[in-house]
């Protein structure tokens, strides 16, 4: 039974934005980079970018998927699978500027 329940709770993808400052994401596979101007992270339902100023992880828990950030959002988009190769090679990019 307990095999069931993981597998449900691994399609669980949810996002609560709180006055833009704060953003709590479940479904979350992995972080893959962040800086404190944008983050890149696998969730259950494809790639997500988020965009802002100031962004700081707050809390990442492997166990319940969740993620936690604090920071200014300005935009947050899905990307294909085939693009997240470019949009790292970009964050990496930034990093050593």
């Amino acid at each position: 039974m307990d095999k069931i329940e993981n597998n449900i709770n691994n399609y669980n993808h949810g996002i609560s934005i709180i006055e833009r400052k704060s953003i709590l994401i479940t479904g979350v596979k992995k972080v893959d980079n962040f800086d404190s101007e944008e983050f890149l992270m696998d969730t259950v339902m494809g790639y997500l970018v988020i965009k802002g100023k100031d962004l700081e992880l707050l809390k990442l828990d492997t166990m319940q998927q969740t993620v936690s950030i604090k920071g200014t959002v300005n935009s947050l988009s899905y990307i294909e699978d085939g693009k997240v190769k470019d949009n790292e090679t970009s964050l990496l990019g930034r990093l050593f500027k």
